[in-house]
C-alpha cells in the first residue's frame, strides 16, 4: 500500500493538505491517531475509518468525515479501490462549540455534504494548484469547514439503542456497496439483501438515517464522482456512461439540478481565469442560504 500525505496551505487557523492511497487493501490498518481535529473530504475512492468494534463509517466523494483528536482510528479500503481526499485540520479553539474537547463528546463521524460544499471543495483544490492569493484559500477553506461541520451536525447520531446501532452497520453496508460501483443498475430489492433488510425497511430506515431516499443517494454519488472528470476537462459523453447515466443529456440535466449549473458552465467557471465567476455561484448559495 502506498499512502501520501502533503500540506498545501497552513495558516495559523487552518491546515489544509492532500491524502492519496493506492495499491491497498482492504484490510484495515495500523491504529492511528491525530493531534488536532480534522475533517477528510475524499475527491474520489472510498475508504472506511473504524473506531471501535463493529463500528465504522464510509468517506466518499459526497461526504464528510470527522477525526478526533487523539481518538484512536483505523481505516480500511473497501474494495481495495484506493482514496483521494482534501484534509483539513484544526484546533477546537477555531469552532469552540462545534467540537468537543473529550473522547466521544464530538460530531458525527460521517456526514452527506450538500452540493455547494461538494464544488467548494474541488474549487479550493484549484486554487491551491494554482498557487492564488493566501487570503482567498483561507477564507474559502474556512467556507468549506463550516460547511462540513454543518453536515456533520445534520447528521443522525442517535445510536442509543441496539437497535440504531444494527441499523446503522446496515446503512453503512449499504453505502460501502454503493460507492465501490456506483454506476451499477442497482435496485432496491439487491441493496436490501446487501442490508439483510426487507426493502420496505431498508427505505424507511435509510431516509430515517440519512435523510434522503435510497434513490437520491445513489444519484448523489454518481453525481460526486463525476465532479474531478468534469474539471478536469474530460469528455462529458464518456463522464456520463462511466457514471451510469442513460445519456449525455439525462447527466447534463441531473447535474444541473443537483449542483446549480450545467457541467459546462462549471468547467468554464472554475478556470484560472474565471474564478470571478466563479465565486460568484458561490455568494449566490450564500445568498440562498441566507433566505432559507
Amino acid at each position: 500500500m502506498k499512502v501520501t500525505r502533503r500540506t498545501l496551505f497552513e495558516s495559523n487557523t487552518l491546515q489544509i493538505g492532500l491524502f492519496e492511497a493506492r495499491n491497498v487493501s482492504e484490510k484495515c490498518g495500523e491504529v492511528e491517531r491525530q493531534n488536532n481535529y480534522v475533517v477528510v473530504l475524499p475527491f474520489s475512492g472510498l475508504f472506511s475509518k473504524h473506531d471501535a468494534p463493529g463500528r465504522w463509517v464510509i468517506g466518499t466523494p459526497s461526504h464528510a468525515v470527522f477525526i478526533a483528536a487523539d481518538v484512536p482510528y483505523r481505516l480500511g479500503y473497501p474494495g481495495a479501490i484506493g482514496d483521494r481526499a482534501l484534509l483539513l485540520r484544526f484546533t477546537g479553539a477555531l469552532a469552540p462549540g462545534e467540537v468537543g474537547g473529550h473522547a466521544g463528546e464530538v460530531p458525527a463521524s460521517s456526514g452527506l455534504l450538500p452540493a455547494k460544499a461538494m464544488v467548494l471543495r474541488n474549487l479550493l483544490c484549484g486554487l491551491l494548484k494554482r498557487n492564488e492569493a493566501e487570503f482567498e484559500i483561507e477564507v474559502h477553506g474556512l467556507d468549506l469547514l463550516d460547511m462540513s461541520l454543518g453536515a456533520l451536525r445534520s447528521a443522525d447520531t442517535s445510536l442509543r439503542h441496539s437497535t440504531e446501532a444494527r441499523w446503522a452497520r446496515s446503512v453503512q453496508r449499504v453505502k460501502e456497496a454503493v460507492a465501490i460501483a456506483p454506476a451499477d443498475k442497482w435496485d432496491v430489492e439487491t441493496l436490501a439483501r446487501i442490508a439483510l433488510m426487507s426493502p420496505f425497511h431498508l427505505c424507511r430506515v435509510f431516509r430515517r438515517m440519512t435523510g434522503t431516499s435510497i434513490y437520491g443517494y445513489v444519484l448523489c454519488e454518481r453525481l460526486a464522482s463525476t465532479l474531478d472528470a468534469v474539471l478536469d476537462g474530460k469528455d462529458l459523453a464518456a463522464i456520463a456512461l462511466d457514471a451510469g447515466f442513460a445519456s449525455h443529456s439525462h447527466f447534463t440535466t441531473r447535474f444541473r439540478d443537483f449542483f446549480g449549473c450545467a457541467p459546462t458552465v462549471l468547467r468554464c467557471c472554475a478556470r484560472a481565469d474565471k474564478v470571478t465567476e466563479m465565486r460568484k455561484i458561490v455568494e449566490a448559495w450564500r445568498g440562498a442560504d441566507a433566505v432559507d
